[in-house]
């Protein structure tokens, strides 16, 4: 049996995009975040695992903190 994947798609803006991926973090049900931007180029992809928890992310929103100093527009694409 396959497995099919599904994708959510959400734009946000710079300052928006921390708030957005934790929640999506929380939420538990993401297997993986991708962040693109305004033109639709992949910035960043990271998998999330059953058992990440804060200090594996910390390297993670290091880089999104980078991301959202310098992007104006994002879109973050779930698998889940």
């Amino acid at each position: 049996m396959s497995e099919q994947k599904k994708t959510e798609e959400y734009k946000v803006s710079g300052e928006d995009l921390m708030a957005k991926i934790k929640a999506i973090i929380r939420e538990g049900n993401a297997r993986k975040i991708t962040i693109k931007d305004k033109d639709d180029h992949e910035i960043l992809s990271f998998p999330l695992t059953v058992g990440v928890v804060g200090v594996a992310l910390a390297p993670v929103f290091a880089a999104v903190a980078t991301i959202t100093a310098l992007a104006t527009e994002c879109t973050i694409v779930i698998e889940r």
